[in-house]
């Protein structure tokens, strides 16, 4: 079915969902749009590009939960879990003597990722002193993210391999529990503020120690890496720290910017004195 879409389809598509909602799609990867598009189709049943044009342009509420679809909102508690414990073991020692450590968790989906880092700071003793924003483009996703909640399968799933490395911790140390979901406590979500922000358009007025945005740009096409790594670069402190995800790929100009920390895991850090010239 994706072969059925065109490129045109899909460029006028994309132009239709800017000029009507604001959101620019136009340099994210095609043929990673078109299988997010026909996931969509199928979904809801439709057999044309035009039964689906037709209903996002007219049903704003149809878009607004459909965006999730195309946005491919997947994470997961301690996804990956030897990059948190490089982050734990390695990074976050070089801001122990830091009064304030400010994080920004780009791309954050429903939130499993920004309640990680809180119990991994919280086990370095440094949960009390971070600020962090976490922001989506989805508003479906941040609502989800800012509540917390999630499958109880998918807590134990994830989490309990990831307590071997604490061995006198519990799930019940993080997660008030009833008969299938479980809700982070608020101890690890009060350091967070939940923004919607389009990676594309928006612009970032604070600076952070560390920046995590992982299997994301996977999405986009080169000149939309090149343009939010440039945005990264311009947000983050002297010495900080950027996190990808295991199947993101940092384009050679990218490699200007950032230097690689652990290769393994995708973390990068900020190289020093870098002009950027668009």
């Amino acid at each position: 079915m994706i072969d059925n879409i065109s490129d045109e389809e899909l460029d006028a598509l994309m132009q239709a969902l800017k000029n009507r909602y604001g959101l620019d799609f136009t340099n994210y990867e095609k043929k990673s749009l078109k299988r997010s598009i026909v996931r969509l189709m199928m979904k809801h049943k439709m057999s044309s590009m035009l039964e689906l044009w037709a209903r996002i342009i007219k049903d704003k509420e149809f878009f607004e939960k459909g965006i999730d679809d195309l946005l491919v909102n997947l994470t997961e508690l301690f996804r990956n879990p030897d990059a948190w414990i490089v982050i734990r073991d390695q990074i976050l020692d070089q801001f122990k003597a830091k009064p304030r450590l400010n994080i920004w968790h780009a791309g954050c989906s429903t939130g499993e990722e920004v309640y990680t880092m809180a119990i991994v700071l919280e086990e370095k003793g440094m949960l009390q002193k971070t600020r962090a924003i976490a922001t989506d483009l989805s508003s479906i996703a941040l609502k989800k993210a800012r509540a917390g909640d999630y499958s109880l399968i998918i807590v134990e799933q994830y989490l309990k391999p990831f307590l071997a490395f604490y061995p006198n911790r519990k799930l019940a140390d993080f997660f008030n529990f009833n008969e299938s979901h479980a809700t982070i406590k608020s101890a690890y979500k009060s350091h967070v503020i939940f923004e919607r922000h389009n990676l594309v358009h928006d612009s970032m007025l604070t600076k952070h120690d560390i920046i995590f945005c992982r299997n994301v740009m996977i999405y986009f096409d080169e000149k939309l890496k090149i343009q939010v790594l440039e945005l990264f670069y311009n947000s983050l402190n002297d010495g900080g720290f950027l996190v990808i995800g295991y199947y993101d790929i940092m384009p050679e100009a990218g490699k200007k910017m950032f230097e690689v920390f652990d290769v393994k895991t995708r973390i990068y850090k900020k190289r020093k004195n870098i002009k950027l010239v668009r």
